[in-house]
């Protein structure tokens, strides 16, 4: 593909303590500006290893990724005005309101406090919790958590927005308003990096595959280009059990 790498994962690899495997190992893998780019793999395949390293929640065992130009072991405080993280735990203060917890999470992303009342504004609209936004989070249903927690990422404006299984376990309606809003968004040039278990919605979503199994890339490129190299004109799905094996993985 022609255009930017605004990541270039060089050579990554991250141990945990008391493992022989290392859970990312050795991976060399390009994101292009403007992408949205799916991450898959089975349970422990390492996906939501790679995602914490590049946000810099965790530090690689060895090698380094460039984002944006900056590098990931000497740059981080730069990175992460550039970054958006929805991560796949839900990441809210359950004693506060919807608009508390945003006031919060945008200074935190040092946004403007006029110019943070106003996006907050936008995007409780967007996502349907204006007339909720005074309620404690506790109270939420986990679709509207899961549509708060993807706001608290979007507040100030990421060039790059990490997302780890944005859509796991909320309701039909949710899911479509957060995909529509992923593919506005994107269209507007963020590029997006995506972890998920549902194939059939990653291969609706993404420009970009990339499969990851036992920390390393088994295949990449776009769904055409591995149809191709894999000599299969299948569904994504079919694809990945293919790749990946049917044993259960926990």
């Amino acid at each position: 593909m022609n255009g930017k790498q605004v990541i270039q994962i060089q050579d990554l690899t991250r141990y945990y303590k008391g493992r022989t495997e290392p859970a990312v190992d050795h991976l060399n893998l390009d994101v292009y500006e403007g992408s949205v780019f799916g991450l898959l793999g089975p349970n422990g395949a390492g996906k939501t290893t790679t995602i914490r390293i590049l946000c810099g929640l965790l530090a690689p065992s060895s090698g380094d990724a460039i984002i944006d130009g900056y590098s990931l072991k000497r740059d981080l405080v730069k990175i992460k005005r550039l970054i958006g993280v929805v991560p796949q735990e839900i990441a809210l203060y359950p004693t506060l309101t919807a608009r508390e917890n945003l006031l919060v999470y945008g200074g935190i992303s040092g946004v403007e406090r006029s110019e943070l009342k106003k996006r907050i504004n936008k995007w409780l609209d967007v996502f349907g919790l204006e007339k909720s936004q005074h309620q404690q989070t506790c109270n939420y249903s986990g679709g509207m958590k899961r549509r708060l927690n993807l706001i608290a990422g979007l507040l100030h404006n990421p060039r790059i927005l990490y997302l780890d299984e944005p859509t796991v376990g909320v309701d039909v309606q949710s899911k479509n308003v957060i995909l529509e809003n992923l593919m506005e968004i994107n269209h507007k040039g963020t590029t997006i990096v995506y972890t998920s278990h549902y194939l059939e919605e990653a291969e609706n979503l993404c420009s970009h595959l990339a499969i990851i199994d036992e920390g390393r890339i088994i295949t990449r490129g776009t769904l055409n280009e591995i149809q191709k190299e894999h000599n299969m004109n299948s569904k994504l799905e079919d694809i990945f059990l293919q790749l990946t094996g049917k044993e259960l993985r926990d």
